[in-house]
């Protein structure tokens, strides 16, 4: 859809146009289409529930008026800006105080893929990790995520999944996305990770059959493997209820601390201390022509498990107290 000039969207009445500052990470400078928050009055500071408003009234703006676009998968980029992305920040930043580090090894344009540790029952360490990666970018990019099947088989989850950025995590949607260019992010031991046990915390599954391995050779993406610390304890798994999660037709059925005990309150996560690190991209570009031998493949995949395992280890001498500051 056609978009009107820069300097006519958003501003409110009556005040001049000003370029969002690019310091304050709450209002980030339009990039890859979505929309830049409302200016501050120039010589007044703008009430924080006045920006609120204004944001929410040039949002439904958009939305009524059709100013916004959707790609071929379904990606919404202004609805999670403005939506998602908000409710994200309140988790990562004021719940679990997450501290990331490592930004200088994502791309800064250009094709990516993001690996990552996958824990914690519920799968929050995926979303944190999207909302932190393009609030703490300095180009603001967004983690377009790999799901299960499942994901795309729930009538609301799947809808929201599309709209935030997600698709089925198979190779020919991995590789069209980043031959797009985009960032792609990939939890290898899919429901093996977020469903062990507690007592099992951060000890890396199976990676699988290499897949994504494969997606990264065909397109020679870098390979940018990431530990994230935190999951774990969010909602610590006791004992899975194999029969039950069977006749639901579920991979698992959790027990925690407080769930079912507390009913829906035991779907509120414990507040753990998150860290996110991004370690040093494994270059692919050399190996595109091996990307269907199993041996290179196996060889990688196993590479980027033992940097995130070591990581991990890391990580967790840095942060001794699960739920300190």
């Amino acid at each position: 859809m056609s978009r009107p000039d820069e300097t006519e969207r958003d501003v409110p009445l009556g005040r001049p146009f000003q370029p969002p500052d690019a310091t304050d990470l709450t209002r980030p400078a339009r990039r890859n289409g979505h929309h830049p928050d409302p200016p501050a009055v120039p010589g007044r500071p703008l009430d924080q529930w006045d920006r609120r408003v204004a944001q929410g009234l040039a949002f439904l703006r958009r939305r009524l008026s059709g100013d916004y676009e959707i790609d071929e998968f379904g990606f919404d980029p202004d609805l999670t800006e403005a939506v998602f992305h908000p409710l994200l920040r309140v988790l990562y930043r004021d719940w679990f105080r997450t501290e990331v580090t490592g930004l200088e090894h994502v791309p800064v344009d250009g094709a990516g893929l993001v690996v990552g540790n996958h824990s914690g029952t519920v799968a929050l360490d995926a979303l944190i990790l999207s909302a932190a990666l393009h609030d703490q970018h300095p180009e603001r990019r967004f983690l377009r995520l790999l799901g299960a099947d499942l994901v795309f088989r729930m009538p609301v989850v799947s809808e929201v999944a599309r709209k935030s950025g997600g698709t089925v995590a198979c190779n020919p949607d991995a590789e069209r996305l980043l031959r797009n260019g985009e960032l792609v992010g990939v939890f290898p031991e899919g429901f093996k990770g977020i469903g062990k046990l507690y007592s099992d915390r951060y000890k890396l599954q199976r990676f699988g059959r290499g897949g994504f391995v494969s997606a990264a050779l065909r397109t020679g993406t870098p390979i940018v493997p990431v530990a994230i610390v935190g999951a774990e304890e969010t909602y610590p798994m006791l004992a899975d209820l194999k029969p039950l999660a069977r006749l639901l037709k579920l991979p698992y059925f959790p027990v925690t601390p407080t769930f079912p005990w507390l009913g829906p309150l035991g779907l509120v996560p414990l507040p753990s201390k998150w860290m996110i690190q991004f370690c040093p991209p494994i270059p692919t570009a050399h190996l595109t022509d091996s990307a269907d031998d199993p041996l290179v493949v196996f060889n990688l995949a196993d590479q980027v498990r033992e940097t995130i395992q070591q990581t991990l280890h890391q990580l967790l001498e840095r942060r001794p107290d699960p739920f300190g500051p």
